[in-house]
């Protein structure tokens, strides 16, 4: 999934310059992550993005392990952010579902430079000791929340749907990389509307 959020940390820091340079961090990491992938991206390169002498990240992060985990916990709290206004401001849980996969198709550009946030990064982080259990959530996150919808619109296969939803964008976004071609997106996305509105 593509995150357009930003949330602010929930408890204010008595230092805030110092809580400002692990948020840089954080938010170099993300970038750079997403577009140079875990295994090509050092402490260096996120530091000198973040603006922040590389001896500083230590004293935030020990290793690149806990910034990968620092920008894992971002996504999820980008999405939560992201699904809650989502849910806001629609009631019909359809018009819910139809603005999720509508928001994500409108990062087509990114998507077909980049993969998909979530999606790379599972991928990524699958191929590593510790990455299933990091990379989990952050697929959890829509499929829960997508079932939550099927489930109001009185679905018995909520599951199902959830999990065909977001498998749908995944595999699109896929075919939006690999032929770099963002009109994909759109397409896919008025097509899931249409299927979304035959639901009962």
């Amino acid at each position: 999934m593509t995150d357009s959020i930003q949330v602010p940390g929930a408890a204010a820091r008595a230092d805030a310059g110092q809580q400002g340079k692990r948020e840089r961090l954080v938010a170099a990491a993300l970038e750079m992550l997403y577009q140079q992938g875990i295994e090509k991206t050092t402490l260096a390169d996120i530091a000198a993005a973040a603006g922040v002498p590389l001896g500083n990240v230590y004293y935030y992060f020990k290793t690149k392990n806990d910034i990968v985990q620092a920008v894992v916990e971002s996504h999820i709290v980008e999405a939560r952010a992201m699904l809650a206004a989502i849910e806001a401001a629609h009631d019909d849980p359809r018009d819910r579902l139809k603005t999720l996969f509508g928001v994500l198709a409108g990062q087509g550009e990114l998507v077909a430079r980049y993969g998909c946030p979530h999606g790379t990064l599972c991928l990524e982080l699958d191929k590593r000791a510790d990455g299933p259990a990091l990379a989990a959530p952050l697929m959890r996150e829509p499929v829960d929340w997508a079932e939550r919808q099927f489930q109001a619109m009185g679905r018995a296969d909520a599951r199902d749907l959830a999990i065909e939803v977001i498998a749908r964008y995944q595999g699109t976004a896929l075919l939006t990389t690999t032929f770099r071609d963002p009109e994909l997106m759109a397409r896919e996305s008025v097509r899931v509307a249409d299927w979304i509105d035959t639901l009962g």
